[in-house]
């Protein structure tokens, strides 16, 4: 989903073909996506999420996954600044080449204020279009260049524009990476309107929902509080991804994508 803002209207028309392009991709070669109320079904009582204590228990609370990709950028301090004075988490799948290596002072914040740090490749590049050793890399160099910042790999990644194979998923496995999409987007890499990407999100927001948003564009950090404060006011719960998922724990190569209402 990354995309420059220059040339929105094709932007718009390739976001489309990859929608297409995704059920297609998904569909067509046994890539069965996990919903989290399935992954939560699956992980029984354990009181856990990958070793740490729950939070929240989203079969009780009406929970909802913020997720930014393609970043850390220039906004993503005032962003994080935002998410502590609200005291949301989120998960920041990043990007490796002139971001993660750009920024690592806020990754390293990214990380220690508790935010989930995941996996975005490297120059975002279509996994499907790669053979597996050029998924590996664009895995691998990511992971590497985030431990070596935050002491610790990341353990979810996010396709480019959400295309995954069979292939993409072995090497994700290998690589101790579960894959996750979304169900809500606003598309903010064709717009530069907060307002119009905050009813977006609002619109289509849901339980058990992840938000797509990029924290590399100028309408969407001035969107995100009051799209936090509107659905907290909903009732909504704002959780990281491992915590939607538990007690339930992202499985190395899983495909994992909420339910629409």
């Amino acid at each position: 989903m990354f995309r420059s803002r220059s040339g929105r209207g094709k932007a718009v028309g390739t976001a489309l073909l990859a929608a297409v392009s995704l059920m297609l991709t998904l569909g067509g070669c046994g890539v069965d996506p996990v919903t989290p109320r399935d992954a939560r079904q699956e992980g029984g009582t354990d009181d856990k999420a990958g070793g740490a204590p729950r939070r929240v228990d989203c079969a009780q609370v009406t929970c909802i996954a913020l997720t930014f990709d393609a970043g850390p950028g220039k906004d993503t301090p005032r962003l994080l600044d935002v998410l502590k004075e609200k005291q949301v988490p989120a998960t920041f799948f990043l990007l490796g080449s002139k971001h993660v290596d750009r920024y690592p002072d806020v990754v390293r914040r990214i990380a220690d204020e508790g935010h989930e740090v995941a996996n975005h490749t490297w120059s975002h590049r279509i996994l499907t279009d790669l053979d597996e050793s050029e998924i590996r890399d664009e895995l691998s160099r990511t992971q590497d260049a985030i431990e070596k910042i935050t002491g610790r790999k990341p353990t979810l990644m996010r396709p480019p524009q959400g295309r995954t194979d069979g292939t993409v998923s072995d090497v994700s496995r290998e690589l101790g990476l579960a894959q996750v999409l979304w169900s809500v987007t606003a598309k903010d890499y064709s717009t530069t309107d907060s307002a119009l990407i905050r009813r977006r999100v609002l619109d289509n927001a849901h339980r058990d929902g992840i938000i797509l948003l990029h924290d590399i564009y100028d309408g969407t950090v001035p969107a995100v509080p009051s799209i936090i404060d509107e659905l907290k006011r909903r009732g909504f719960t704002f959780v990281t991804v491992p915590e939607l998922l538990a007690p339930g724990k992202a499985e190395p190569g899983t495909v994992y994508r909420p339910e629409r209402d």
